[in-house]
């Protein structure tokens, strides 16, 4: 097999007349001034989507993109510039560009370029290849027609595929250079259920780093009876309640709180900077005892999963917080760098045209010891949500604000009835401390994550297991 440094020399550099001696010699350009560290990123994409609305594909998309970022990093400064023309000239003016942060200073001495491979985390496939147009309209109608079935009440059905085939290379000043191909596919299905008037919806769908072969016709199946089950539920739900009340959280997708609100806190540019309410509380008690909290980039096909992240450095599974003890922070090289702390392989950016920083990759609590069903029985009244739609979130002060998409009233200690129209209202480190109970059924979410940070999205994957909250504020609309 082809290596993926080979994959991405011949698919980036070759065509554009470059060698290893060519992106040494610019690199050594830019280090002739006052500068610590500098990379050169090299990105080939291609992506597309078909979208399917009344029994018809609708809408389709495909985009090719290609080019590179320059980045020169001097203390706490970055400059940055991209283009995306990959030949020499121009890679030459992106370099000279970003010369402009350093003050002329002492020559330093530019290293030999050297290899760096790393265990691939899925395979170097192609999943847009991997089936035909023919077939991907057959897929997406066979998925309509699953979801139909569940019931008549099911009466629209909207679904989409999305695939994405990237190939990236990392070349630094300290000589290390590597290269990744990176498969990305997203089903996801949207579903409304009619009766006696009344129209609710439903949703569902995953995806991870392999092809299309992964949508079978069971998990085809699985997504149906889970987008229809949502959609019929709220058709019977009640308006929820108001006021603070002991919340009980699904495991699974729920866990994009804990991303949200917990998770952005951590990142290493928010904590060196002091904007993030945990910092400078390494060593510190933040959460109840039991909680453990990873971001862990190192799982197999995972859609946050990454063989090496956007700096050429490996993936970790990195400790945040253990047993309620903050442990550490998500870190990029500039940050790490800064705050005097080891790399996680953490450094992402959206593409060629954006400059990296820490993000998430795939984030999730640990199990806990506890019974699902004996977390429902110690609950004389409260919520139980199932499953989440949107957030909104403030780093700084860690305050949240969640939709839940599914819901059910607990009543002595049996889930009763469902509800919609709840909010959860809170603060992501109080809420930490009012964990009570920890389910021992922690699940990942089914691969549709995406996170947003500073205007650039990256696939993220969240989890958790069952969790008990005392006290949480929940925002409803009955009267």
């Amino acid at each position: 097999m082809q290596t993926l440094l080979t994959t991405a020399n011949d698919l980036l550099l070759r065509p554009s007349g470059l060698d290893q001696a060519a992106l040494s010699s610019v690199l050594s350009g830019m280090m002739t001034h006052n500068i610590d560290y500098a990379d050169l990123y090299f990105q080939y994409s291609r992506s597309e989507s078909w979208g399917l609305e009344e029994g018809q594909v609708k809408s389709g998309s495909f985009n090719i993109d290609q080019g590179v970022g320059v980045r020169a990093v001097s203390g706490e400064k970055t400059a940055f510039a991209y283009s995306d023309d990959i030949h020499l000239d121009a890679l030459q003016q992106a370099a000279h560009a970003t010369r402009a942060i350093a003050s002329l200073g002492q020559e330093k001495i530019g290293h030999s370029i050297l290899t760096r491979s790393h265990n691939p985390l899925y395979l170097p496939q192609d999943p847009i290849a991997s089936l035909s147009a023919d077939a991907k309209v057959r897929l997406l109608e066979k998925l309509e027609r699953f979801a139909k079935a569940q019931d008549p009440r099911i009466t629209q059905v909207m679904a989409s595929i999305a695939a994405e085939y990237e190939v990236v290379l990392v070349a630094r000043s300290d000589g290390i250079m590597a290269g990744d191909v990176r498969p990305l596919v997203r089903l996801s299905l949207q579903v409304i259920a009619e009766h006696n008037g009344r129209r609710e919806q439903g949703s569902s769908g995953g995806g991870g780093r392999f092809d299309y072969s992964y949508f079978t016709d069971d998990v085809l199946q699985d997504y149906a009876q889970k987008a229809a089950h949502q959609a019929l539920v709220n058709l019977d739900a009640r308006p929820a309640p108001a006021g603070s009340m002991t919340v009980v959280l699904g495991n699974g997708w729920p866990g994009i709180l804990l991303h949200e609100a917990i998770g952005h806190g951590l990142e290493g540019d928010f904590n060196r900077k002091g904007s993030s309410a945990f910092s400078n509380m390494i060593g510190q008690q933040v959460a109840a005892k039991g909680i453990t909290i990873v971001d862990d980039g190192t799982m197999q096909d995972r859609r946050g999963s990454l063989t090496m992240d956007d700096e050429g450095n490996a993936p970790q599974n990195t400790v945040l917080i253990e047993d309620g003890i903050l442990r550490g922070y998500i870190q990029d090289t500039l940050n790490a760098r800064l705050m005097g702390m080891g790399l996680t392989g953490n450094a992402r950016r959206e593409s060629y045209a954006h400059i990296p920083m820490p993000r998430m990759t795939n984030t999730y609590m640990l199990n806990g010891d506890k019974d699902p069903q004996e977390i429902i029985k110690s609950v004389k009244k409260g919520l139980y949500a199932a499953n989440f739609g949107g957030g909104q979130v403030d780093i700084t002060s860690g305050k949240f604000v969640f939709s839940a998409a599914e819901a059910y009233m607990i009543e002595d200690g049996k889930i009763t009835y469902p509800v919609k129209g709840a909010t959860l209202i809170g603060n992501g480190p109080d809420v930490l401390t009012k964990v009570s109970m920890i389910g021992n059924d922690m699940a990942l979410d089914s691969g549709v994550g995406t996170c947003g940070k500073e205007g650039q999205s990256v696939p993220v994957g969240v989890g958790q297991p069952t969790l008990k909250i005392d006290g949480l504020t929940v925002g409803g609309t009955s009267a």
